[in-house]
This record gives structure tokens, sequence and C-alpha cells, in this order.
């Protein structure tokens, strides 16, 4: 299907762990909007074994609303007739636990590292990246490549006419291994070579024989060169023919589609790259899920993904409470409660997924908790999402096992959008929470648009995005998105209460004249699709954008929450006095109306 083909109705589907959610798209005046949406429960699992009964379910649902005829005969009536069936139908897919990865590369902040961000940019979740300098012996790289059982292996090592002998050293590992795929034995685990193009037939040797070997371009053929399309394009192919093919229904709903198949956290992906480049700003989105969260940015056309695929909010929290520690997490609360009684509400959480919060209480620890899982998984994307290691001079392999750290890309002032979607941030009881949490644990700098995702159709609008960018772009700013407001944050620290900034905003009806001290927050109410203009004016220290202590106007944009003004400084401290912090904490959800103020903690939110 051409990309940005005219199309009069799209009807696209994910297909989730554990529900398949679809929205019917309708080409209304000349503008793309989102018309339904439905659900089912997925059923890729005993007793029913075939995920197409699930979409059908969830079309079902959308024709009953929509009171429009989109079956027959068991498949999507394509194309539009009248008023029945559709032009296209998409889908994307993350059942049965998503694509698993496992990297194997020479240097692990190199080319193994180059072949991380190929496979968590293809969709995947990377279980373990296996280098030369990793630490382990051969025997404890061979069990662990038998105990992880993954989808699939990306082997990479070496420019073009570099290393040769180390990277067949690394491949004659997983064929001493021989895994076998999670999905089981019927068929040979893929293998992808995307390393030294001079090291191909010495590969194909070595693992021909034993598993799905395919040749790609090399994904680092030079020091200073990254070439990461052709093994993203790989491993995607690969997902459909080998991994998803196994699954029960697959094999029949790949003949429905109008396009590939992609693995949800790809399509998500698909569409933050498109609307940066579409728009030609910076972004940050993450998804916080029960079990994983999902960072993707984009800076200067520069795409990354990432996923810490052990900090979630319901099956893997209790990882977050052991990775940060329950003091990071008490420290964003008010209250004093019991701790052993909050790190036992967690970990109840983790065996009862589906549970939500009951009282105030309750929602300002499990929100706690999102602020320390966001913050800690986008510290991992910052390690990662770095520029080329190994280009600063002419050097042999062994000088590259002792290459120090490079430069993260994510450079917060100059990010323009901060977009948050899961069920944490998504569906909290009121969208103040949801930008606290996003500044508290994002730490934007200067000026930032701060949005979050209505109803997580972000994976449907990134499959579409393939087939028409801006029908993708139109629903998803018209539907999809909802702006929160925008976030104004210097950047600097100084005494608790000393001059910070000085704002005059003028615009949406409004005109503010305010001198924020440090250590203060402010809301100003402008509504959404309204801006105004901001002239701010920081003391010497401080730097909104133009330099420490140099004023700058700018034009900001509402939301369904406001202009935030946030003069805590950055990095962002709380305050070390327990009563302090309490305070502080206190005055900053007041003034941003975060929580009811006539409802005490144990009682219901």
């Amino acid at each position: 299907m051409a990309a940005d083909m005219p199309l009069r109705s799209i009807l696209a589907t994910d297909c989730g762990s554990t529900t398949t959610k679809a929205i019917l798209i309708e080409l209304v005046e000349g503008e793309y909007r989102l018309r339904v949406r439905g659900e089912a429960p997925t059923t890729v699992e005993a007793p029913y074994e075939d995920v197409t009964r699930g979409v059908l379910n969830a079309v079902s649902e959308v024709e009953e609303v929509s009171g429009r005829r989109l079956i027959a005969d068991g498949d999507i009536i394509r194309p539009q007739r009248g008023d029945q069936g559709v032009d296209a139908y998409l889908s994307t897919s993350s059942a049965g636990g998503g694509l698993q990865v496992m990297v194997v590369g020479l240097v692990r902040t190199m080319t193994a590292e180059s072949a991380q961000r190929a496979a968590l940019g293809a969709g995947a979740i990377v279980m373990d990246v296996l280098a030369l300098d990793d630490g382990r012996r051969d025997y404890e790289r061979i069990q662990r490549m038998r105990e992880l059982r993954p989808d699939m292996i990306l082997i990479s090592g070496g420019v073009d006419g570099g290393e040769q002998r180390r990277v067949v050293e690394m491949a004659e590992l997983v064929g001493a291994a021989n895994p076998r795929a999670r999905l089981g034995a019927k068929y040979e685990l893929p293998v992808i070579f995307a390393g030294n193009a001079d090291a191909r037939d010495a590969i194909s040797d070595t693992l021909a024989d034993k598993t799905a070997l395919t040749l790609v371009d090399n994904l680092r053929p030079t020091m200073e060169r990254e070439n990461l399309g052709p093994a993203r394009a790989e491993i995607q192919e690969l997902f459909l023919e080998h991994v998803m093919a196994q699954a029960p229904g697959y094999s029949e709903l790949m003949t429905w589609t109008d396009a590939d198949i992609m693995p949800t956290p790809a399509a998500v992906g698909s569409l933050i790259e498109a609307i940066a480049k579409r728009d030609g700003i910076n972004v940050v989105g993450v998804d916080i899920g029960g079990a994983t969260t999902d960072v993707f940015s984009v800076f200067e056309g520069v795409f990354n993904r990432t996923v810490s695929a052990n900090l979630g909010m319901s099956y893997s929290v209790s990882n977050v409470l052991a990775e940060t520690g329950l003091p990071n997490i008490l420290r964003w609360v008010t209250e004093q409660p019991d701790p052993g009684l909050v790190g036992n509400a967690i970990r109840n959480k983790m065996i009862r997924p589906t549970t939500i919060p009951q009282t105030l209480a309750d929602l300002t620890i499990e929100q706690a908790a999102a602020r320390e899982a966001l913050r800690l998984a986008f510290g991992q994307h910052k390690l990662l999402a770095t520029e080329l290691k190994g280009i600063q001079r002419q050097r042999d392999i062994a000088d590259a096992f002792a290459a120090g750290g490079a430069q993260t890309l994510v450079e917060m002032m100059s990010l323009d959008l901060l977009v948050g979607s899961g069920g944490v941030l998504s569906h909290a009881p009121r969208r103040n929470q949801a930008a606290l949490m996003l500044i508290d644990a994002f730490e934007p700098e200067g000026i930032t648009r701060l949005a979050v995702d209505s109803i997580f159709m972000m994976p449907q609008l990134g499959v579409l995005s393939t087939v028409n960018a801006e029908a993708a772009r139109q629903v998803f700013y018209r539907d999809c998105l909802i702006p929160l407001g925008t976030c104004i944050a210097p950047v600097g620290h100084g005494r608790p209460g000393s001059p910070c900034l000085r704002v005059r905003l003028t615009g949406g009806g409004r005109s503010e004249d305010l001198q924020l001290n440090v250590g203060e927050m402010r809301l100003i109410p402008l509504p959404e699709g309204q801006t105004a203009e901001v002239a701010l004016d920081p003391v010497r220290r401080f730097d909104v954008g133009a330099g420490p202590g140099r004023a700058l106007t700018a034009t900001v944009q509402g939301g369904v929450v406001g202009v935030v003004i946030d003069a805590r400084g950055r990095p962002l401290r709380l305050p070390e006095d327990e009563a302090e912090r309490i305070s502080a904490i206190r005055a900053w959800n007041a003034e941003l109306d975060v929580y009811p103020r006539n409802l005490a903690a144990g009682e219901v939110a």
C-alpha cells in the first residue's frame, strides 16, 4: 500500500497481551477523525488459541457503536462500499509477550550498543547484551543463552574491513549454545548477523546449519557512522515470518491486513518519529505499563527507544521498589505511613495487578512509585541515547574496550514536547496529577509542552503513519493527544526563598506579572487551544533557555492544566529536612490543585 494514499476510512487494531483494541477513523469534511473505539479480550491463549477471534470481537463492538457493517464471512470488508466496510485495515501486536531479542557484540559500549539501539528501535525487548568485555566467561555466556530462550539473536561486531576473528568467536558461542526459541522447537532460531561484511563467509560456515541465519548490512560500517535501518527492518520482518507466525491465528490475520503487522512498541516509535519529523520538533514520549516502561526520543532528527523491562506499575512494581528503595518513593508523599504497610501495598499490587487505588493515600503512593519508575526508565534511556562512541581517533579493538562514556543526545533545554501514556498517566483522576508526575520524573528545562495520550491509540496511529502520515498526524493531535499545557522551568540553584524568576504573561484573556522565589511553583490557567506571550526574566544564576540571567520572550500554549511555572531549580532537589519537605510538597500540590483539599488521606479518592 502506497504511503499517504487517499483513504476514506481506516480500521486499526492493537492486539495486546490481554486486550485487543480497535479504532475506526474516517475522513470527515477533509479531515481525518476518530469515530469510535472498541475492545475485547485477546484470544491468543487457550481455550480459543486464535488471535483473529479477539480481533473480530473488538471490531464487532465498533460495528455496534458506529452502526456500520465491517465484517462479512469472518473477514474485514474492504474496500468501503457505501456505508459498509473500510478502505484499509491495519494492526499492531504485542500479544505473547512481544518480541524478545538477545544482542551479541564485541565491545559493549560500541558495536553491542549499536545493536541494542537497532533492536530497541525495531520494537524489541532486549533480554541481555553479551560482549567480549562483559566480564563473563564463555560457559556463562552459553548458559545465559540457553536459559533465556530469546525469539531471535542479533550479532554485531567489527567495522567493515576490520576485526574478524573475535566476531567469529562470538558467533561460535551462539552455535555452541544452540539455544531453543521461546515459542518452541518447531522452527530454527532466527539469527541476524549485522557485523563486519568481510566475516560473512565465516559466520555462515559457523551458524547456517544450526540457525535460520540472515546476513544484513553492517550496523557500524565505520567508527564514525551507524547504519541501523537494515537490521531494524530485518528484525521486524523475521518477527512476522518466524515469531508471530507461531502464535495461533496470526498467519490468517496477516492475510487480512493491508500493511505488515508491527510490534506495538515499534508502532509507537514510528508515530513519535513521524510527528517529530513532520513538525520539526524534539520529542520525548513514554509509555508506562504494568510490566515495562518504554521511552522514545527524537532530538535533532535522531530517534532512540529504550525499554525498561523491569520497571512497571503492576507486574514489576516490586522491582521499582527494589531498584529505587522505599525512602525514594516515600519522599513524594506528605503523610508518614508505616513503611512496612507501604511495602506490602506495593507487593500486593504485583500479585493483584488489576486493582486500583481505593483511598487518597493509596493513590499518592501509587503515583509516587510511578515517579520513580519514570525517573529510572528515563535515566536508562539517556545512557543509551548517546553519540557514537569510539570516533575521536583511530583505535584498535583493545583501545575501544577502555573507551569512556559519550554525551547523551537527550538535551532537555531543547525539548519541545513531552508525551505521557499508560494507565497511571492517561487515566489519572486529575490531569494535574499527570502533569506533576511528568514534571517531577523528567524534570523538563526551559519551555516545554506537556501532553498525555487520551485512550492509548498511539500504536494504531503508528502503523497508520507508515500508510498515511497526514491522517495519523491529524488524529494524533485532534483525538489522541490531550494538551496539558506548558511547563516553564529555570535551570540552576539558589537559596530557598530567594528571588528566581519574574514572569509577565499576556494572552488568553489574562495578564499576569509574577515574581517567583526559589522553591515555588505557580499555575496560570490557560485553556486548551489558546496561546499567550511570556516575558521571562531570571536572576543571574538561573537559565530559561537564553543563558544564565538572560531574559527570554516566547509564545506558550494552553491545555487542560495550563501554564506551570516551576522555580524549584534543576536538577530537582527536595528539601532534606522532613518537615520542610512535607510543607513544600503540600504547597506544590495545593498550588497545582493536584488532590482534593477536603479529602483525608484514608478516604476514598
